[in-house]
């Protein structure tokens, strides 16, 4: 999947600018952000996920002799420019914040300091790549959050909006939080755990319930999940279950991961009626599972009534990330190189406040609470600037700058999110393996405080601007009210 050249997986109008940036002899170093408005679901964070990916699409970007060919049959490119295209090669720097890490609106999540011909043309498989991965990793650290502690296993491939979705959506639940996927290309491809039980059309192929979960406690004896509701959940596939496991168990058969599986009805009332049936005949350890349509409100109600589930396989609304289908990232110019080589900061305006971009090459530092290592709030700031958390901060609000807070020196550290991925072309980042990913998320997840992680009007997170970097977008302000006026 790394190896396949995604060029042309981009829209007709980057590479119509492409063209018009190589006729009119435009050349020059531009910064681009990616960033995005709103958080999705309505929570206090997402997640940063999808970085491996566009590394490989950096890696493999190049116009071959069919791209070539394809091109020259739209009729709206010239030769030369088609000519100029057969060696092209990505030759510039990204900045990225690392996968697995808690981010915020409108601080940039991926930087790239390029020739502007090349900055172009990745904007679409950019944002394709981190906001669809970003997406599902923030909905999965919801449900996973929801849980309190459970298993989440991702289950929604055959939901999923198509073969790439399925199979790095995986990968972004499992960033996000999940134990697992069902999916055994992710398994493969991302080195993850692959776990899941059996269908009813398993049961209703046999005779009866009891002799398809007897073959199939024969078949697994060390993975027996049984799913108990096919007919008569309680009256039928939990008693048939408990036969099972006390056959194994008189067989001297080691019960190790076993349980029962709910995929319907009221699953808050039927899983504490299994519990008791399960824990009288003896299997405390059993697991109850439970899919069926489920996501993070419907797990926080069930926990709430106080269902005896411990394992939840969670499918079509968190691969769609149903009640948010997009992240709504956005690529947008920020600086552009003049005559004598120094990156001028640029502006986009809009009458929309949020939409108003943030000018000039930057980098974002967190400020953490030292004592209690949560987050106080961001930063953006331009490259050169430096803070030392000896001296006081003072941080506003970039829109309602009369929301002030004072950080006293001593009581809080900073961190620098923005790490390099590729100098000059060349990749100077090590992706670490999903698994590895999924722990820092979960000690990302760690720094933030109760009030952002709630579902409810979570508390907000301030993403601020540096004095220099906010005087620079008000005197950029200005100028182009200035000019609106003449």
């Amino acid at each position: 999947m790394s190896e396949r050249n995604l060029t042309l997986l981009t829209d007709l109008y980057e590479l119509t600018m492409m063209q018009g940036y190589f006729k009119s002899g435009r050349s020059q170093r531009v910064v681009f952000d990616a960033f995005y408005r709103n958080n999705p679901c309505g929570g206090g964070y997402a997640i940063a996920a999808g970085l491996e990916q566009l590394i490989d699409y950096i890696k493999n970007l190049h116009f071959d002799e069919e791209d070539i060919s394809y091109l020259r049959s739209l009729g709206i490119f010239e030769e030369d420019f088609l000519e100029y295209l057969k060696d092209f090669r990505f030759s510039g720097d990204i900045y990225a914040i690392p996968e697995g890490t808690v981010v915020f609106p409108r601080e940039p999540l991926v930087k790239v300091v390029a020739p502007i011909m090349e900055a172009q043309l990745i904007e679409t498989t950019l944002l394709n790549i981190i906001n669809h991965q970003s997406l599902i990793a923030t909905k999965a650290a919801r449900v996973v959050y929801a849980a309190e502690g459970d298993g989440i296993m991702e289950f929604g491939l055959r939901r999923a909006q198509g073969p790439d979705a399925g199979i790095y959506g995986a990968r972004a639940a499992v960033i996000g939080g999940c134990v697992g996927t069902s999916n055994v290309l992710t398994g493969q491809i991302c080195d993850v755990p692959v776990m899941g039980t059996h269908a009813h059309s398993w049961i209703m192929s046999f005779p009866d319930e009891y002799t398809a979960f007897k073959t199939y406690a024969d078949l697994y004896p060390n993975a027996c999940t049984l799913l108990v509701d096919t007919y008569d959940t309680l009256r039928s596939g939990v008693p048939n279950a408990i036969r099972v496991f006390t056959e194994m168990r008189e067989a001297g058969i080691p019960l190790t991961h076993y349980g029962i599986r709910l995929d319907s009805g009221d699953l808050a009332y039927i899983s504490k009626k299994a519990r008791k049936m399960l824990d009288d005949a003896g299997f405390e350890d059993a697991v109850i599972a439970a899919s069926s349509d489920l996501d993070e409100n419907l797990i926080c109600s069930l926990k709430g009534q106080g269902a005896k589930i411990t394992s939840w396989g969670v499918g079509t609304n968190l691969i769609t990330a149903k009640d948010n289908p997009a992240f709504g990232g956005v690529y947008k110019l920020a600086a552009i190189e003049n005559e004598d080589g120094v990156l001028m900061p640029k502006i986009k305006l809009s009458e929309n406040t949020e939409k108003v971009t943030n000018p000039g090459n930057k980098t974002v530092y967190r400020i953490y609470d030292k004592e209690y290592h949560k987050i106080r709030a961001d930063l953006i700031c331009l490259v050169d600037e430096s803070f030392d958390p000896a001296d006081d901060m003072l941080i506003f609000d970039p829109i309602e700058t009369w929301k002030k807070t004072r950080i006293h020196g001593g009581t809080y550290e900073l961190r620098e999110l923005l790490v390099p991925v590729f100098i000059g072309g060349e990749c100077v980042y090590t992706s670490p393996s999903v698994m590895e990913i999924r722990d820092i998320c979960t000690q990302e997840k760690a720094t933030l405080w109760e009030e952002t992680l709630r579902f409810s009007n979570p508390h907000e997170v301030y993403v601020d601007l540096s004095d220099r970097l906010y005087d620079i977008k008000r005197s950029l302000l200005a100028q182009m009210s200035a000019g609106a006026l003449d």
